[in-house]
């Protein structure tokens, strides 16, 4: 039997719930490694668990290194060591590395990580992505916009080399916004800013599972609009669509580049997701590509679109390097419900009339609640998944959805 350990520090939601995938499997014994103590993670969890360990911090190696080793004494040979966090990816890495564990290495986690190496990894291998650049001072920052033509018709995006979900990424139009991002975060020597081309165009996101390297399956997905957007203005409601077909919508472009990316940047076993521009001439750019699964749902989304459990899937995947690829049975789609104004939760307008449009079509539904404090990220306080078969139907019910719902703050 296999004995996989998962790294959960704290009790988020979606990490247990690839935790309890994996605890579905029938061939796998499963330990966890966690900052918060056991008793948070409920009976249903502790007794299905070979083992547990608690670290003072999950973000560091050696910590992880140490104590897989001492599961490994207490209930046998550890096969593989996993988490779902984008912020773990690289402290995996290295334990697994000391261990000599399978999965993603070093070097390939920092590839996945930082940016601009991911950028750069790309870009030598003629893949299309934003053109960028690591600046460690205001001067040079100032060099590579006046380069783009910022200010010209060129906007410029700032962010963190090692982000993730769009995390303080912001878009600037002119030099007199970039200076003011950059007095926020002043970029020095040891602590550089990334800067990149805005791309203007669709967003779009490719989900794809490898397994020795070789893509065996993906997904394709439409943002409406694109996360920077929806974090520059807290009350835009988004959404996401999983269109059913995946031919004839444009997409030959990424169904080409995005494997040949992942192997690039060194994925051999494992789901990763990657955010992707279209240019109005048809043309992509790559824009970030996370070796982990998604977030906001997507997970949720893809076993709805696909009529099968994506946490189990995933699970099965880094801890018995297989997966089944299934049929896409439908359009889904989410919308993400977000509070206009500011406060905590007052009302939520407009469900009787939703629930009358296209309740049926509703299979997942997570709705706001008055006195709910607002919401840190840009998932916003609520969300309601989608499913038909036609994707129009979904596409049309999703965009009425956003604008019949609104949520008051106060």
């Amino acid at each position: 039997m296999r004995h996989a350990v998962f790294v959960v520090p704290f009790l988020f939601e979606t990490s247990v719930r690839f935790l309890k995938g994996a605890l579905s499997l029938p061939d796998v014994a499963v330990s966890l490694i966690s900052q918060d103590p056991l008793e948070r993670f409920g009976d249903g969890v502790r007794r299905r668990l070979a083992g547990h360990w608690k670290v003072g911090n999950a973000l560091d190696a050696q910590q992880l290194a140490d104590a897989t080793r001492e599961l490994a004494r207490r209930v046998g040979p550890v096969s593989s060591l996993v988490g779902v966090l984008e912020q773990l990816q690289g402290p995996l890495a290295e334990a697994r590395a000391a261990l000599d564990l399978p999965g993603l290495d070093p070097d390939a986690a920092e590839g996945f990580r930082d940016k601009a190496v991911m950028k750069t990894r790309l870009a030598a291998a003629g893949l299309p992505c934003a053109r960028h650049r690591l600046v460690e001072s205001g001067r040079e920052a100032m060099a590579f916009a006046e380069e783009l033509g910022l200010g010209r018709g060129q906007p410029l995006v700032v962010k963190p080399p090692a982000g993730a979900g769009a995390v303080d990424t912001f878009r600037v139009d002119h030099p007199h916004e970039l200076t003011q991002a950059l007095a926020a975060n002043p970029p020095r020597h040891g602590h550089p800013v990334l800067l990149e081309e805005f791309i203007l165009g669709d967003e779009h996101s490719f989900d794809a599972v490898c397994i020795d390297g070789r893509c065996v399956w993906y997904s394709i997905s439409d943002y409406a609009p694109s996360p920077l957007e929806v974090m520059q203005n807290e009350w835009i409601q988004w959404t996401v669509l999983l269109p059913r077909e995946l031919q004839g919508r444009g997409y030959e472009a990424i169904v080409d580049a995005g494997p040949k990316a992942l192997s690039v940047l060194g994925l051999e076993t494992g789901l990763a997701h990657m955010e992707w521009f279209r240019r109005p001439d048809g043309s992509v750019a790559i824009s970030e590509v996370g070796a982990r699964p998604p977030g906001a749902q997507f997970t949720s989304l893809l076993s709805f679109c696909h009529d099968t459990d994506m946490y189990a899937g995933w699970s099965r995947l880094v801890t018995e390097n297989r997966f089944d690829p299934p049929e896409r049975r439908y359009a889904t789609g989410a919308a993400y419900l977000r509070g206009q104004g500011r406060g905590r939760v007052q009302a939520i307008h407009g469900l009787e009339q939703a629930q009358r449009e296209f309740g049926e079509l509703v299979v997942d539904v997570k709705l706001p609640k008055a006195g709910q404090a607002r919401a840190s990220s840009y998932e916003g306080e609520g969300y309601a998944i989608l499913r038909h078969p036609e994707t129009a139907v979904v596409e049309a019910a999703l965009q009425r959805l956003v604008s019949t719902v609104r949520v008051e703050l106060g």
